[in-house]
């Protein structure tokens, strides 16, 4: 079983660093510039805008540009949410040895540095996110976030597959993708309610549940079993 932190000291944080440095020199876009604001007004006012007109009025941009990006609050919630998780995808893919890493060590780098990124939308996390996420239902602002993960997961699954990783099941292995998404949900739930130092706790929650899920996903004695019983049927 892999210790909780089997990664660099940064954990992809300097790649990280290092591109917000670039990025100070370049103008915000558009994008970036209502997502920014929208952020703001919810964490001064503790709700959404009162219209998107004074919205636009308040951030000093015209309504058409507005509509040229998004058509409504809750899209911009949405991309806030995107923005975050393609942003530590990039951050891990960027890793010098990522590409050495086993399947299991990209799943922990991923929610590692995930877990880091979130911690500058906490304020904003806490002010629009229930406590307690179901984990059977999808929030409308992760529905893009969910397709965007499920696809870099079904990547990560294949590769596990051909490195004997993850074991080929023809009928539950169809449902590996979601099993990991809920624990996507699982951990962002457990993140908005830890209150411990650094959020030690979560990094806990982490390494201990990727580990259970790719040791799940393995080869273990229920195989063994299932191979003994073809045998046996086999040659009986």
């Amino acid at each position: 079983m892999l210790a909780a932190q089997p990664f660099s000291e940064n954990r992809c944080y300097a790649g990280m660093e290092g591109s917000k440095a670039a990025k100070k020199s370049v103008r915000k876009s558009p994008e970036a510039k209502i997502r920014e604001g929208y952020i703001a007004h919810v964490l001064e006012y503790g709700e959404r805008p009162a219209s998107v007109y004074k919205f636009i009025k308040n951030i000093k941009i015209k309504e058409e540009e507005f509509y040229e990006h998004f058509n409504s609050f809750e899209n911009i919630e949405k991309d806030i949410w995107l923005n975050v998780f393609n942003t530590t995808l990039e951050a891990v893919k960027s890793d010098s040895v990522y590409d050495e890493y086993s399947v299991r060590e990209k799943m922990l780098a991923f929610f590692y540095t995930y877990i880091e990124q979130l911690k500058s939308y906490r304020s904003f996390i806490l002010q629009t996110v229930p406590k307690k996420i179901r984990p059977e239902l999808t929030p409308y602002y992760l529905i893009d976030v969910r397709k965007a993960f499920k696809d870099w997961v079904n990547e990560l699954l294949l590769e596990g597959e051909e490195t004997e990783e993850i074991e080929k099941r023809p009928l539950i292995g169809k449902k590996y993708d979601e099993a990991l998404w809920l624990q996507f949900l699982f951990v962002i739930g457990f993140w908005i309610k830890d209150n411990s130092k650094a959020f030690e706790k979560t990094d806990a929650a982490i390494e201990k549940s990727v580990n259970l899920a790719f040791d799940l996903m393995g080869r273990g004695p229920l195989d063994a079993i299932v191979d003994f019983g073809k045998f046996l049927f086999q040659n009986r």
